[in-house]
Formats: C-alpha cells, sequence, structure tokens
C-alpha cells in the first residue's frame, strides 16, 4: 500500500471531457500514467463474464446507446465509441488496462455491486485476472461482502472499503434498515470483511469510524477532490487524495497543465 497512497490518485484516470478524453478511458489512463499520478479505476462484469472498466451500469450517459451494461458482451462492448472521445476510445477489458499500465504506476480498482448476483463471479474474475499481474494495486469497494468475496476467490493484497454519508436519504441505502446503515456507518462488519484501507468520501472524513481507524493505523484515501480549497480542508484526515478536475501537484508531463499551487499531500 506504500506505492498505491505515494501519490495523489487519478479519478477513473486523468480524463478531460473537454480535450476529448473520456473518464476510464485508454487515453485518461495513459495520460495519468504518463503525469506519474496512481489511477483508479470501476469494474464490473459483461454479459458474457470479462472483467470490464466502466462506471456507470447503464450506458446512456458515456455511450449513444442505451440500456444496462451487463446485458452485453466483451465484444461488442469494445465496439461502442465513448461519446465526445476524441481518439474512438470504446469500454476497455481490465486485463487490457494491465497489459497497457504494465505496472507504470499504481492502480486503485473499485470492483462495482453486481445488481444481477454475480458479485462471486466478478470477485472470482479479477482475481485470476489480477494473477500473474506484478504492478502495485489494490481493490476496494462499498459493498463489504465483495471485499470477502474477493479474499476467498485468492487475493492476497490490500483490500480497501468504501465509506460514504450513510443516509437514508441516499438511494443506495434506502432499502437498508436503521440497523443496518448504523453498522455500514461504523464499519462494524470489519471481522468479517478485514479491510486493510479506507476510501472515504470527503464529507466523511471526520466519522468517527474513520477517525478512530486512521489513528489505529488504517490508510485513509479521500474522494473526491475537485479543488484545491477542497483537498485543504482534507489534511489531517487523510492520507492521500482521489482527484479529478484539477492538478493536485506539478505533473511531471511538462506539456499537462500544470496547477497556481503545490499541494503537499
Amino acid at each position: 500500500m506504500e506505492e498505491v497512497f505515494a501519490n495523489p490518485i487519478a479519478h477513473r484516470g486523468l480524463h478531460d471531457r473537454s480535450k476529448g478524453v473520456i473518464e476510464n478511458s485508454r487515453s485518461a489512463f495513459a495520460r495519468a500514467a504518463k503525469a506519474g499520478y496512481a489511477i483508479e479505476c470501476d469494474l464490473q462484469l459483461s454479459g458474457d463474464g470479462e472483467a470490464m472498466v466502466f462506471h456507470d451500469y447503464e450506458l446512456d450517459r458515456l455511450t449513444k446507446q442505451t440500456g444496462p451494461f451487463s446485458r452485453l458482451s466483451a465484444g461488442q462492448l469494445t465496439r461502442i465509441r465513448l461519446t465526445a472521445s476524441r481518439k474512438g476510445d470504446t469500454p476497455m477489458r481490465f486485463a487490457e488496462l494491465l497489459e497497457l499500465i504494465g505496472g507504470k504506476v499504481p492502480l486503485v480498482v473499485e470492483l462495482k455491486h453486481q445488481k444481477d448476483g454475480r458479485n462471486s463471479e466478478l470477485a472470482r474474475t479479477v482475481v485470476a485476472t489480477t494473477k500473474n499481474y506484478t504492478g502495485p494495486f489494490v481493490f476496494k469497494s462499498f459493498n463489504p461482502r465483495l471485499l470477502e468475496l474477493t479474499r476467498s476467490a485468492g487475493h492476497a493484497g490490500a483490500l480497501g472499503i468504501i465509506v460514504d454519508l450513510v443516509l437514508a436519504s441516499k438511494e443506495h441505502y434506502a432499502s437498508l434498515s436503521p440497523v443496518q446503515r448504523f453498522g455500514l456507518r461504523h464499519l462494524l462488519h470489519y471481522p468479517k470483511s478485514k479491510f486493510d484501507f479506507i476510501s472515504a468520501n470527503h464529507k466523511a472524513l471526520k466519522q468517527p469510524a474513520v477517525r478512530l481507524l486512521r489513528r489505529l493505523g488504517f490508510p485513509v484515501m479521500t474522494w473526491t477532490i475537485g479543488s484545491y480549497e477542497v483537498e485543504r480542508t482534507t489534511r489531517g484526515f487523510a492520507d492521500q487524495i482521489v482527484f479529478e478536475n484539477y492538478l493536485p501537484f506539478v505533473a511531471k508531463n511538462k506539456n499537462l497543465p500544470t496547477p497556481n499551487r503545490t499541494a503537499s499531500r
């Protein structure tokens, strides 16, 4: 985890839609790696069971196609152009991302909860895909059960739990009972999920469980930081940031824009 937490983490790659570089795309990942940033990405299964890099459950926001992402095969998905991509990027297989990065920068890989009940399949697939990968990477998820499944599938590396404000008004938590929400908010699933680090919404950094566990030695990354001003409020509460729409420190690639200030971790 030391390598993963060493530098700011580009949320879904170093994307910039105004330049035709779309989130979770080959161009965004290549751009982040060239600049020396770690990379955060999202994984879910295609209809035929391949691990694919894509955030949304629906195709509508990022492509001209509509409907569930999971209804299509990997072959079909890799032929769908990401809208506004200058280089004609399409959704990537996870294996293609690993080949592209090849250990140049760390990867922070979010495992998306599979609404169709294929969490076990996703866990087995990503563990098998990373079996021979030698670069630094970690998995994380909102779903503590996915962490259990990933460990059971043979993953021996670090796992992280994603922490948000657990409110009944939020779609993800509305169906849960007050007891279940209490358990999530206070990370009471730890004896089973056995996470190694925390990835917290910057608005949740001051929650008692997050502050206590950081004090006990659990590293904390925080998301999604969109400005220097917000980044500054996280200092003293997090060990690294997941960022987008600005640069938290001068990039190694001199062709990329640089911020007005140099920001420390």
